[in-house]
Order: C-alpha cells, then sequence, then structure tokens
C-alpha cells in the first residue's frame, strides 16, 4: 500500500472485528471502578476468614501442592516463586517474593508461615537477599492453615488461565487474622490490623463459644490488646479498646529502655534499648538521633553505637555527664521513633461476595468461628461420605470372603462378564463386584475375616459419629473448640509486647461530646446522626426546612431523638435486634444523605430496620413492649437484651407477613395504647399481656378490620396528651383519659377498639401517634424529607373523633409519614423557611 494512503477501519484485514462506540467518560469511569474492584477484592485486602491476601494465599497453597511441608527439605525460593507465577499468579516475580519474605521475617510476623534459610532481610532494614540465594518451606503452623483442605472443606476457583483450580479461601485451623494480623492499602481504603498472641485470641474464641452473650468486657479479659513480634511497651488501653469496638483506634508504642550507670564511680549514665516499635527500622533510628544530635535539637547525648548481635537488640546513648537521663529520654520519645503509634483499621473483606467491611473484634470472631463451624461441617460430610464408601465395599469383601471358592470359581470360569457374574450371585452393586474383580488372587485368598468385620465395625462406629455431628450442633461446636483448644496447646506462648496503664487515661467515649441527636432514617436503608439544634422551632402550618438529600423514589422512614451516648437498638422486619452506641452512626450535615446500614451491621438478605429504641442501660427491672403491624403484642423483660452480639439477637418471632413497628419500654405497671392508619385505638394494660422470652411470637392486641393496619403504639399515661398526625398534615392532641372507658378502666387487649381520629379525604389516614406534654417540642416529616419543628402546644386540643388542624402543609404528591418528640427549645429565634 502506498504510505500516504488514508485507512479506514473497514480496511483493516480481521473480518470478524466489532468497532464498538463509547463515551470516553463512561469509559474511563467503568474502567477505573473495575480496576477498583480488582484491588480490593484480588490484591490488597485479606479474607477474614484466612487473614491472608491472595498473594500469600497462593504461596502457601503452591508450596503445599509442591510438598514443601515443615518436614520435608528446604528448596530454593525461586522453585516456589516460579511456581506460583507460573500456576496462580500472574504478576511480577518482586511482588510474590516481596510476600514471601514476609512471612519469614521473625521481626514482621508474630507466627511465622514460612521457615527460611538464608539472609531474610533484619530489623535494620537490611534488604533480603535474591531468590536464587535463600531456601524455603512452609512453616508447622502454615500446615494449620492448611489442614483437611482436600477434605473439601473450602469453594474452589479456576486459576488466571482455567488450567487449575486454586481455593477461594484455606481453611485456616486459628484465627490468622488477628494472629498475625494484616496491612495494606487498596483503592479508597486501607488495612492495617496488628499481631495478638495466639494463645490469648483462642481462648476469647472459645469464650464465644461457650458464652454467645459475651461482650467487648468479656472478650477483653483473655484479649488484652495487640502483641507485636519486636516487643515494645503499649501505652495505655484506651486505644485498644475503641478499636476493638469499632474496628478503628490508635495506640502508641514505645521503646523499652533502661538506664545504665557506668564509668569508675559510676558517675555518668548512658540509656539501653532492648526492644523497638513495630515496623521501626533500627538503623535509621540511629541515623535519625545522630542527626538530631549534630543539629543540637537533642541535648545531652555525648556518644551513640548499636551494640546488637545475635544475643539480642542493645543501642546505647551515652549521656553527658550534667545530663538528666529522664529528661533526655523525655526528648528522645517525643522526637524520635523510640515511640511510635499504631493506626488500627481493622477492614477485612467479608462474606462469599467478597465485601469490605470495617470489623470489631467480635466482628472477626464471629466470622471466624462460622467460617469454621463450616469447614468441620464440610470435612465431616466427606469424612462420612468416604467412611460409608469403604464400609459398602467391605460389605461386598465380607460376602466374598464368606462365600470365597465360590468367587474363585466365577472369575475363573468367566470370560468377560465375571462382574456381571458376580453381581447376580450374590446381589452385589457394580463397585463391589468391581473391587472383587480387581484384586489378584492371592490377595482374594488371603482376605481376612477377622480383619475385615473389624474395620467395617470401626467404620460403622466412625459414620455414626459423623451423622451425630451433623444432626447435633453443640457437639460439632465441641469439636471445634478441642481443636482450637489443641492448637493453643501446641503453639500457644507467652506475651512479647507489655502494656503499662496510663494515669487518668481518657476513654474512647470520654472524648466524644455528650449531646441531644436527631437520627433519620430512609426507607433505601439510609442513616445518619444531626445535633438536634439542626432543626429551629417554626411556628404552626410551616412549611418546614429539607432534612435530607434523598435518591429518587427514596424517603425519611424513621425518625427520632437520643443522646449520643446512648445504646441504639434496632429491630429489623426479620424480628432480630442489633445495638450500636449513638455516636457509632455517622455523623451528617442536615441535606447528606447518610450511610447505608449495610455499612454498619451484618443483615442478613431482605432484612430491614422497622423500630429503633435507645437507652444508657438494659440491665435494670423493666420490660420491652413490641407491637407488630398486624396487630400483635409481646412483653419481654429488660434484661433479655442485655448482651447483643454484632450478628444481632433473636427479638421476637413474627408471623408470616408481619412486621414489628413499635417498641416501648414500660415498668411493668403501665397503660399501653394501640392506633390503626383507619384511626382506631385501643388502650390496655401492659399486664394483660404476661411476659415472654425472646424467641416468643406474641398475642393478639387489636383486632384490625380488612385493609387496616397498625402505625404505632404508645405508653398511655394519665395527665397526657395523644398527638395524632395524618397523612395530609392534619393533626390534634387529645387527652389520654378519652381513650379510656367511662368506668375509669382501660379496654381489654384483643378487640376493636374505638374511634381516634375522624379520618376524612381531607385529612387523608392516620400516619403516627405520640404522648406529648405542653413543654415538648415535636418532628413532622414527609416522605420527600421535608422536616417540620414545632411547640406540641401549638396543636390545639380536639376530641378523640374530631378532624384536627392542619399543622403542616405538604406538597401535592407527597405525606406526613412519622413524627418524634423532642425537648423544647429555649432560643427564641426561628429559621427561616427554605
Amino acid at each position: 500500500m502506498a504510505k500516504n494512503k488514508d485507512y479506514r477501519p473497514e480496511d483493516i484485514a480481521f473480518p470478524d472485528q466489532v468497532i464498538v462506540e463509547s463515551e470516553l467518560v463512561k469509559e474511563m469511569k467503568d474502567s477505573y471502578i473495575d480496576y477498583a474492584v480488582s484491588v480490593i477484592v484480588g490484591r490488597a485486602l485479606p479474607d477474614v476468614r484466612d487473614g491472608l491476601k491472595p498473594v500469600h494465599r497462593r504461596i502457601l497453597y503452591s508450596m503445599y501442592e509442591s510438598g514443601l511441608t515443615s518436614d520435608k527439605p528446604f528448596k530454593k525460593s525461586a522453585t516456589c516463586v516460579g511456581d506460583v507465577l507460573g500456576k496462580y499468579h500472574p504478576h511480577g516475580d518482586s511482588s510474590v517474593y516481596d510476600a514471601l519474605v514476609r512471612l519469614a521475617q521473625d521481626f514482621s510476623m508474630r507466627y511465622r508461615l514460612i521457615d527460611g534459610h538464608g539472609n531474610f532481610g533484619s530489623v535494620d532494614g537490611d534488604p533480603p537477599a535474591a531468590y536464587r540465594y535463600t531456601e524455603a518451606r512452609m512453616a508447622k503452623m502454615a500446615g494449620e492453615m492448611l489442614a483437611d483442605i482436600e477434605k473439601e472443606t473450602v469453594d474452589w476457583d479456576p486459576n488466571f488461565d482455567e488450567s487449575r483450580r486454586e481455593p477461594r479461601v484455606l481453611p485456616a485451623r486459628f484465627p490468622n487474622l488477628l494472629v498475625n494480623g494484616s496491612s495494606g492499602i487498596a483503592v479508597g481504603m486501607a488495612t492495617n490490623i496488628p499481631p495478638h498472641n495466639l494463645r490469648e485470641v483462642i481462648d476469647a474464641a472459645v469464650c464465644v463459644l461457650d458464652n454467645p452473650e459475651a461482650d467487648l468486657a468479656d472478650l477483653m479479659q483473655y484479649v488484652k490488646g495487640p502483641d507485636f513480634p519486636t516487643k515494645g511497651i503499649i501505652m495505655g488501653r484506651s486505644g485498644i479498646r475503641a478499636a476493638y469496638a469499632t474496628g478503628r483506634g490508635r495506640v502508641t508504642i514505645r521503646a523499652r529502655t533502661e538506664f545504665e550507670e557506668y564509668g569508675r564511680n559510676h558517675e555518668r549514665t548512658r540509656i539501653i534499648v532492648t526492644e523497638l516499635p513495630y515496623q521501626v527500622n533500627k538503623r535509621m533510628l540511629i541515623a535519625a538521633i545522630a542527626e538530631q544530635v549534630k543539629e543540637k535539637r537533642l541535648e545531652g547525648i555525648s556518644d551513640l553505637r548499636d551494640e546488637s548481635d545475635r544475643n539480642g537488640m542493645r543501642v546505647v546513648i551515652e549521656l553527658k555527664h550534667d545530663a538528666n537521663p529522664q529528661v533526655v529520654l523525655n526528648h528522645l520519645l517525643t522526637q524520635t521513633q523510640l515511640q511510635t503509634t499504631f493506626a488500627i483499621n481493622m477492614l477485612a473483606l467479608v462474606d462469599n461476595q467478597r465485601q469490605p467491611r470495617i470489623l470489631s473484634l467480635r466482628n472477626i470472631l464471629d466470622e471466624y468461628l462460622t467460617f469454621q463451624e463450616e469447614v468441620i461441617t464440610r470435612r465431616t460430610r466427606y469424612e462420612k461420605r468416604k467412611a460409608e464408601e469403604r464400609a459398602h465395599l467391605l460389605e461386598g469383601l465380607l460376602i466374598a470372603q464368606d462365600n470365597i471358592d465360590e468367587v474363585i470359581q466365577i472369575i475363573r470360569s468367566s470370560y468377560d462378564n465375571a462382574r456381571e457374574n458376580l453381581m447376580n450371585r450374590f446381589h452385589l452393586d457394580e463397585v463391589q463386584a468391581q473391587a472383587i474383580c480387581d484384586m489378584r488372587l492371592i490377595a482374594l485368598q488371603g482376605l481376612n475375616r477377622e480383619k475385615l468385620q473389624e474395620e467395617y465395625n470401626e467404620l460403622e462406629k466412625k459414620i455414626a459419629w459423623y451423622q451425630e455431628l451433623l444432626s447435633n450442633r453443640e457437639k460439632l461446636v465441641g469439636v471445634m473448640k478441642q481443636e482450637l483448644l489443641e492448637i493453643r496447646d501446641k503453639y500457644g506462648d507467652d506475651r512479647m509486647t507489655e502494656i503499662q496503664d496510663v494515669e487518668d487515661e481518657i476513654d474512647i467515649e470520654d472524648l466524644i461530646e455528650e449531646e441531644t441527636c436527631v437520627f433519620t432514617l430512609t426507607a433505601a436503608g439510609y442513616i445518619k446522626r444531626m445535633p438536634v439544634s439542626t432543626y429551629r422551632a417554626q411556628k404552626r402550618g410551616g412549611k418546614g426546612v429539607s432534612a435530607q438529600s434523598l435518591r429518587e423514589e427514596d424517603y425519611v422512614d424513621t425518625l427520632f431523638t437520643a443522646s449520643s451516648h446512648d445504646n441504639i437498638l434496632f429491630f429489623t422486619s426479620s424480628g432480630r435486634v442489633y445495638k450500636k452506641k449513638g455516636y457509632q452512626i455517622p455523623e451528617a450535615s442536615r441535606t447528606a444523605k447518610g450511610t447505608h446500614l449495610n455499612n454498619i451491621f451484618q443483615f442478613e438478605p431482605g432484612e430491614r430496620v422497622t423500630a429503633m429504641l435507645h437507652g444508657r442501660d438494659y440491665d435494670e427491672n423493666g420490660y420491652l413492649f413490641m407491637v407488630t403491624r398486624n396487630g400483635t403484642v409481646k412483653r419481654t423483660e429488660k434484661s433479655a437484651f442485655r448482651n447483643i452480639r454484632a450478628a444481632g439477637l433473636r427479638g421476637l418471632t413474627l408471623d408470616e407477613g408481619d412486621e414489628l413497628i413499635a417498641v416501648l419500654e414500660t415498668d411493668g405497671e403501665a397503660n399501653v395504647l394501640i392506633a390503626t392508619h383507619d384511626g382506631m385505638a385501643i388502650c390496655f394494660r401492659e399486664t394483660d399481656v404476661r411476659p415472654m422470652g425472646r424467641t416468643a411470637v406474641g398475642v393478639r392486641g387489636i383486632k384490625l378490620r380488612p385493609g387496616d393496619y397498625v402505625i404505632g403504639g404508645v405508653l398511655a399515661q394519665l395527665g397526657t396528651t395523644l398527638l395524632a398526625i395524618t397523612e395530609n398534615g392534619y393533626g390534634k392532641r387529645t387527652h389520654i383519659e378519652e381513650y379510656i372507658r367511662s368506668g375509669g378502666e382501660p379496654q381489654h387487649r384483643g378487640g376493636f377498639g374505638l374511634k381516634g381520629y375522624q379520618i376524612t379525604e381531607k385529612t387523608g389516614k392516620a400516619a403516627g401517634v405520640k404522648v406529648v406534654e405542653e413543654d415538648d417540642d415535636i418532628l413532622l416529616i414527609s416522605d420527600d424529607g421535608t422536616i417540620i419543628r414545632m411547640a406540641a402546644a401549638d396543636v390545639n386540643l380536639y376530641s378523640r373523633t374530631a378532624q384536627g388542624v392542619r399543622v403542616m402543609r405538604v406538597s401535592e404528591g407527597t405525606k406526613v409519614i412519622s413524627l418524634a418528640r423532642v425537648p423544647q427549645e429555649n432560643e427564641g429565634e426561628t429559621q427561616e423557611e427554605t
């Protein structure tokens, strides 16, 4: 072709080519998202189940597959690197070797997973030798990571060219994520999990198995804090507690130092450093101290040298005659890496979808134990199947032994149909007959019936035991506990890192100002926390201010006020209950969308929050009274909700199609009022409902007419008023006494109740009810996210059969969906309408 010819796409000689036009911005966005997901899931973050990133998992599995176990000779590291690159990890060789080296470094790993032979680097920052010089094999503990992997205990995925399979996760017989920790930087997120003591972590896991209600205080009796391989001293416990409670925290790590007197008359002092904070480079530390001494930023130091040897670390800092040793040490701690902070961020991939999630200590233990229960279940099924297959073969061999002469005669007299003849004669199946045919004649003649029968009897016992394990969770959990304790006893050791108490230490909760906040939850599951001062009081009939920036077709479904230090209980549509501190709900601006609940809780598929409750302590006497949409009620003691796991607790059992809509705190002698969408209301004593356990269904509270449903339940205190709001923004206050029968007694539960609101086309149907007093404010919210705040006293008093008065103007097509009671503002100013 001529050089100056203008080429067209159709001129290129690829007959099957397809040219796809794509908008550049969209293509870049999609490609970057794909890249980000690949980095997050396939490279940078560990799996909560085995605590490994993909490259570490592939290294260990490749060594296991090649027979490089702890009882075999060392092989060149290049062998492992090449196997991993060629079979599972198509990236650079340096990434694989760097990961292998870290698994072998005793100053990086609390419990090494690889035994290294040769130069694998040092705490001074010396680089490891090239992989052609070093040798490696699996450490004994790595064998525990891969135990039973051939017994169908984990799922498998195809490798990059689909020529072989690799494990999605390793069986991990100990909680490696906590034990060895992990660090990594993904796209838009990072993880930094410190290592811990194996004995402490397994004791905590056993505590959870023994007591599923164990809280953070219970777990911290066992897990004292991180345990670094370089030892050192952790200063204080508040950062540890914050990290274990929320998944994030900071701990201060200090080098271990001592003063040593020397000289002819011991008139001089030197500081001896014997342990360093985790991940501090000793050589760079010494260079930094020397540089600061040279620049006179550190005073009182006369000499500095490193006397470390194979027996341990010893950095000597000699002081001048007139120097105050403690003052010099304080300056060193402040100005150098003799004291550092470790920012804990316990982010890991959770579930088979491998979603990144911030996890508390209890979350990690729960995820690991759930995984181990699955591993043991799958292993037991595999072993049961293999035992049944072997027992089935033995049944055939026992029949052959009982008829050995006839069996030999049939085989000798058969041409090519010996198997079929054996099947027909002795009623064997194909597997049994083939096993007999495959045996050599000498072996067939040498069958020992007693040994066969003994093996068969042992297999029958094993099969019965496996079946019992699979049908009895308590026994399966007992096996899990026993195996964990065996690993603890085999590999456990004492703590390396000391934890020192700090005087006047401030707990995480003391750092968070206590304030009254508004919590909002949208129908799509977005929650946020805002100071209650965000909404200034307006006059009755105002239009309100925008509460939230909402996605199309989303609306604010629930609103309530609570202290930032309160415990917030979240009751869900499936009858489960979850707990968080108020300050653990992310704060957001008035117009922000908020955080989705799936990023805060581990919900089951299809689960959504339908009721919330807040309080400080659930140990005191009292009850929680629950009301469902279909009119069922239940009363349960508060103490049943004292310890709530991260995975939630069963709060009540719901009938199909029903859901929880209200939860009330009672003293055991209260009156309860239930209101319905069609304007009916019933008031009865809570003692009409006997106390029940958490998993009970409940009893009928109100009888509903077709199409009606319950919109709310409140405590009916005499002397107060019931505020009722309709969907079109009308409302009224009514004396509670009007809902009690003329004799002064409440009704009995289970009836249709009394008319509580005169529903008309103008008012719309009832949307919510609250008991209010004269000095209360109320917040009304519509389904487009608009909130209005006003004094409850501004809503007029009417009889229970009246229509009420307009209290909020709603836009066309929108409805009022909720209201909340808040303390009255003292400020006289009002906020302008927006």
